[in-house]
């Protein structure tokens, strides 16, 4: 299975694997995204960011950009309704020197979908045709698109919008296998994405949905003939599975994390938001990334419990020292 993984191309970046963090809002700030770097991902998306806070520089926004510690190649997601707003921000993105520029046609949250971007974009691929152009002529970085299969299961429309980003020069596509109605659930339709690999088999097309474990990915990566694969919600709590899917792609066992391991990894993480965000908001930050490393390890309810409650390092330590191997 050494074969499913292997470099990728996307335009002139080259990257050394094909396993990825994908955007999360919440979650994917630069301080989570050199994490999942250092445990061998290839590429990290921002969280998605408001084109049209970039073009007003609005500070909450472009922070989102600062690029992380191990983070080489930063990936920058934006979200807008129409290729003005993005023609508006692209002075500000390229501050930021970004590898490569996103464009969210994915995101069903209604506050983002009310104003045209995110999913809505998917009713009408002729807008995705013009942002891509838009920024396509104007930058000199690689563009890519993320979609969802459509709408809604009246409308799937996924290989329209897919040639909509492509014929406008995107470098590669990446596709929630589920429509905008279906949000997160139920099961993602991965046959959808070998259709669309299928559909465009000289374009690079990435995949997403339901890969909860490295399992999932390389489950993936065989079925449906995707060149890459972009972890999400898997990878919350679990920055290693992208070393436990590369072993497994290379026909090694898949490595048991243990709990001293996750507890390094969650004090890493704390130490990162700490120098980010100072340490009140690092804490209160930090919850829900614990409650997620923690899942699974029996008799970590209590220090969950005392987690929620944890507003300095000292605290956090303490809470984790109730979790004794056995």
């Amino acid at each position: 299975m050494a074969s499913l993984l292997h470099p990728v191309s996307i335009g002139n970046l080259r990257l050394g694997s094909n396993l990825f963090l994908a955007p999360m809002a919440g979650y994917t700030d630069k301080v989570f995204r050199s994490i999942c770097l250092s445990k061998g991902a290839a590429l990290a998306y921002t969280e998605m960011v408001s084109s049209e806070g970039v073009a007003r520089d609005n500070d909450k926004t472009t922070v989102l950009m600062e690029r992380g510690e191990l983070e080489k190649d930063l990936a920058v997601q934006l979200f807008m309704p129409d290729a003005d707003t993005a023609q508006r921000s692209l002075e500000g993105v390229m501050k930021y020197s970004p590898a490569l520029i996103d464009i969210n046609c994915g995101c069903p949250v209604p506050k983002v979908v009310k104003t045209g971007a995110g999913s809505a974009l998917l009713k009408n691929p002729s807008t995705i045709h013009e942002i891509v152009d838009t920024i396509v002529r104007n930058t000199d970085v690689p563009v890519t698109v993320k979609i969802r299969t459509g709408w809604d299961t009246d409308s799937l429309n996924y290989l329209q919008t897919a040639e909509a980003a492509f014929s406008a020069g995107a470098s590669a596509l990446c596709m929630h296998a589920r429509t905008r109605s279906q949000l997160y659930m139920p099961t993602a339709h991965w046959e959808l994405l070998k259709d669309l690999k299928n559909h465009f088999p000289d374009k690079v097309i990435i995949g997403s949905g339901d890969l909860f474990c490295a399992r999932d990915g390389v489950r993936m990566l065989t079925e449906t003939g995707v060149d890459a694969i972009s972890f999400a919600r898997g990878a919350i709590g679990n920055p290693f599975i992208f070393e436990q899917t590369k072993a497994l792609l290379c026909g090694e066992e898949e490595r048991v994390v243990s709990v001293s391991e996750k507890v390094d990894a969650i004090m890493a993480h704390l130490t990162g938001l700490v120098e980010f965000l100072g340490e009140n908001t690092a804490c209160r930050e930090m919850r829900k990334h614990v409650c997620a490393y923690l899942k699974g390890i029996p008799n970590s309810a209590r220090v969950r419990q005392a987690v929620t409650a944890a507003i300095t390092v000292d605290e956090y330590k303490k809470a984790l020292s109730l979790l004794q191997e056995k």
